[in-house]
Formats: structure tokens, sequence, C-alpha cells
């Protein structure tokens, strides 16, 4: 194999076998953590041409930002989403959070007017990761055929000025427990 031997020879590379090759991948393509800081990714509000950057989003501010696996989808829009909208006025006085943010793998459109549906206007931003560059900057897709093919796990996360200090990850992807508004700020 031409890119084995090309990596095997290449001293600058340092890397003696495909198990190192493996682990260092893995280690670079590890979900996000506390303490790191979010990725700089565009992603898109209403329309392709409002383009949203996370590391602009973020920084300066504390925003809660909250995945799922699809707009419309059952668990999204009866208890994710309405969870979110209903708590804003709460999260952003007592946690002190500058905005709420909810993330799909889904185009600009659909979550614009997924956000209608649930009057989101001024309590959640609804922005659109159309080909899932943000849930694959953080490490957190989930495959899931029925609906499209790669999305973003079920999760949620404070950032605080670029960086990630709360993250919730449902165990299984799509879950509904940990990454609920009612558990921002509870660890």
């Amino acid at each position: 194999m031409q890119i084995g031997r090309i990596i095997f020879q290449n001293p600058l590379l340092k890397i003696n076998s495909i198990r190192q090759i493996s682990t260092s991948l893995n280690t670079l393509m590890a979900p996000i953590k506390v303490g790191e800081k979010l990725p700089s990714v565009d992603l898109f509000e209403d329309s392709p041409a409002n383009k949203i950057n996370t590391g602009d989003l973020t920084s300066g501010k504390k925003v809660v930002i909250f995945g799922v696996p699809g707009a419309f989808t059952p668990g999204c829009s009866k208890t994710h989403l309405p969870g979110y909208v209903s708590s804003a006025d709460n999260l952003k006085s007592q946690q002190k959070v500058d905005e709420i943010v909810c993330v799909s793998v889904n185009d600009p459109f659909v979550m614009s007017a997924w956000g209608k549906e649930h009057n989101a206007g001024g309590k959640v931003r609804m922005l659109a990761d159309p080909s899932a560059a943000f849930a694959k900057a953080l490490d957190l897709t989930i495959d899931l055929p029925p609906l499209g093919g790669v999305r973003a796990k079920r999760f949620s996360m404070v950032v605080e000025n670029g960086s990630v200090v709360e993250l919730n990850v449902e165990p299984d992807g799509t879950g509904l427990s940990c990454s609920l508004a009612n558990n921002i700020g509870k660890k």
C-alpha cells in the first residue's frame, strides 16, 4: 500500500505502526470535551445567505447550544425544543446565558420553519448545519438512515467565551435525558 509506505518511510511523522496511526486518528477525532475550544464552523440562520460562525457567536458570551437529530422529529418537536423555548427566560436570567442556540443537520429554511412553529423567536436561535460540518467537528455524529444519514447526536453544552464549560451527550445519541433544558447548570 503506497500510503502505508509513505507513512512508515517518513521520519518526520515519527509513527512506527498501524496501531499508532489508529490511536493518533482517534485522538484527533475524539468528541469535544469540557475545557476545549469550540470549533469555528459556519452555520446558517433563515437562509443560505446568512452565515453564523460559531467562533464569533460564542466570543465574549455565555451560550447554550443544543443539538438534535432532526427538525420536526417527534422527540425534538414534543420535548427537546419546547423545553428550551419555555426555559429560555429562566436560563437567561438565572444562569446568565446570553443566547440559546438549537443546531440540527437540516437546511436553514427547515430550521426557520420549525422555529416559527414552536414560537422560538427571541428565545432560541435556530441554526442549520446542512452538511453536518459542526457535528463532525465536534465528533458528535450518528448515522440514522431513516432520517437521511449522518445527523447530530442529541447533546447540550454551555460555551463561555468560546470554550466548552458543560457538555451533556445522550448515551445512545438520541435519548431525552441529560441534554434537556432543565439539566443546564446542574453539573
